[in-house]
């Protein structure tokens, strides 16, 4: 009988017809690396390699532009009046702003709707609310020295009493210009601290006051930290003021005398740049200050079952200093502007039968105008569009990038660089980089369009981030469980909850970009000007009324703006600003 024999099963590995599962993840590994690395670089390129350019032409011809630039007979007291304005400044907007915050935290429930008001008078362009101060406070003819001089006490003058020209007064300005930004920061503070505390000290006896500065004024210490650390920088750097009021006056700081500078024919880049180091190393030490002061950020969550609402009895007195601010630093300004912006000439005195439209048709009539709008819409989109997702991604890196902690380090510290450093020296570096060789971009939208997106680096990644850490990953993971990839992950899940957050980015930097007028003065070219370029070139031929009247249109233009932004990221976006 035949006896069937079974062949032995093989031992050996059957042929591979691709990579392995372990090859496979290590190929996506290292694109992912690979992609980080890129982008990282990018970052680097766009923000500080334009820096290191400028700064490299003081170290030239053995440090002549420092020589130069600290020869000057008045450099000590343009150091003075930086260092003066900025101090200044951060004083005055940190009691506001906080004062003010605190008000909006007392609010009777029926006048809720005052928590906006503080945030107004960023849609108002700097360059238009200082000239709406100019109108208002200026010593013969700004229209309020004019009503305080009918006053007994002040009727014997023929000027004043208020130079808006003064050092004095020009701190007072930016110190509530700044203090809109300190109440997003501390309000924003005070909505994240849980309630159950505040109630738990004021079970145990601790009276009303003591409550705020033992419990509530530590667990604000990052806000205030942050927002103190962004007005800092902002008055530094802070270039608008001393430019529209100062200059007539000798009163000038670093950043007027580095455009003084580059506006020189020749242009001093070298000068320009040895005058911009000390703002930058300042800059570049109060972020790093900030990151040390903050330490471990986890210490300040208190996020429990309640959110924080004001434990005291509902203030009147709170409504009346939001609408006594509002009433200061908005609708004084808008009115100002109104009324030079519909008269033949500014004056002090307001006669409604003179009132004319003037202005506007000789705005319109012109092809400047319309388009400086039509260039600030869309450098001010194209930049949008393009930094959000920038924000985006380095906010992932930054959160999630623990793979990478050298290049997420890196990351965090290339998208604050620019909030440290103001942003004359970002518009002197991008004119010299751009100016010459490789990437000749001068005279091109592009080189505006690039120096917006590095300025808004830092909002769109900052606030963007913070929603992120607020989300955390249990949504995500959720999403990953159910084998949803990447993409999928981020644009079904992520994006959509972070909807209010994109809204409030996208506003603020629309509003941002609209109203800035310091980097695009320096990289503008005849066929790139923009509303805060031509606002300026108005004030400068002393041309009152259309600077008035360009203002509002300025104005509008950034009210609008916000509004498609609410709409866009529904009706909480303005309070994610």
């Amino acid at each position: 009988m035949a006896t069937l024999t079974l062949p032995k099963p093989s031992t050996s590995n059957p042929p591979s017809s691709g990579p392995s599962l372990a090859e496979n993840e290590k190929i996506r590994s290292g694109a992912r690396r690979l992609g980080v690395i890129a982008f990282v670089a990018f970052l680097a390129y766009l923000v500080v390699v334009p820096i290191v350019r400028l700064q490299a032409t003081a170290f030239e011809d053995g440090s002549a532009g420092f020589a130069r630039a600290f020869g000057l007979d008045r450099i000590g007291r343009i150091l003075q009046y930086t260092v003066g304005l900025a101090i200044g400044s951060l004083a005055v907007a940190m009691v506001l702003g906080t004062a003010l915050a605190w008000a909006a935290s007392r609010l009777p429930r029926r006048l809720e709707f005052l928590r906006i008001l503080p945030i107004l008078p960023i849609v108002i362009p700097a360059v238009a609310g200082i000239a709406g101060w100019a109108f208002l406070l200026s010593p013969r003819p700004g229209y309020l020295n004019a009503a305080l001089r009918n006053l007994p006490w002040w009727s014997h003058l023929d000027e004043g009493p208020v130079d808006i020209y003064s050092i004095e007064w020009i701190v007072i300005i930016t110190g509530f210009s700044l203090s809109s930004f300190v109440y997003m920061f501390v309000s924003s503070g005070f909505s994240n601290i849980n309630s159950e505390m505040l109630e738990a000290a004021q079970v145990s006896g601790m009276p009303e006051w003591k409550v705020f500065f033992k419990i509530t004024l530590p667990l604000l210490r990052p806000t205030l930290i942050y927002g103190g650390g962004v007005a800092l920088l902002l008055g530094l750097g802070q270039f608008t003021g001393p430019l529209l009021l100062g200059t007539n006056t000798g009163v000038s700081v670093l950043t007027t005398e580095m455009y003084f500078q580059i506006s020189d024919s020749p242009a001093q880049f070298a000068t320009a740049a040895a005058l911009g180091s000390p703002l930058l190393l300042a800059g570049v030490a109060v972020v790093f200050a900030q990151k040390a002061l903050l330490g471990n950020q986890r210490r300040f969550v208190t996020h429990g079952g309640k959110a924080f609402r004001s434990q005291g009895r509902p203030s009147r007195a709170g409504a009346a200093l939001i609408v006594v601010f509002s009433l200061l630093s908005t609708v004084l300004p808008v009115l100002a502007l109104t009324f030079v912006s519909l008269s033949r000439y500014w004056r002090g005195s307001i006669d409604l039968s003179t009132l004319t439209f003037d202005n506007f048709r000789t705005v319109f009539g012109t092809a400047a105008v319309p388009s400086a709008i039509t260039n600030s819409l869309v450098f001010s989109l194209t930049a949008m569009a393009i930094v959000l997702p920038l924000g985006f991604v380095a906010a992932s890196l930054i959160v999630r990038g623990s793979r990478y902690p050298a290049l997420r380090l890196l990351a965090d510290v290339l998208v604050s660089l620019p909030l440290g450093v103001p942003a004359v020296i970002f518009g002197a570096a991008f004119l010299l980089t751009y100016t010459e060789g490789p990437l000749v971009l001068y005279g091109t939208p592009w080189v505006v369009i690039l120096v917006y997106v590095t300025l808004m680096l830092p909002f769109a990644t900052r606030m963007q981030l913070s929603t992120m850490l607020a989300l955390g990953d249990s949504y995500l993971e959720a999403s990953r469980v159910s084998g949803a990839g990447f993409l999928r992950t981020n644009t079904r899940i992520l994006l959509p909850l972070m909807r209010g957050s994109l809204g409030g980015t996208a506003a603020l930097i629309f509003v941002l970009l609209t109203h800035e007028f310091t980097a695009s003065l320096l990289v503008r070219a005849s066929k790139t000007q923009v509303m805060g370029t031509i606002l300026f070139d108005a004030w400068s031929n002393g041309s009152y009324p259309q600077v008035a009247a360009i203002a509002l249109i300025m104005t509008g233009v950034t009210a609008v703006g916000v509004s498609a932004a609410m709409l866009v990221g529904g009706a909480d976006s303005l309070s994610k600003m």
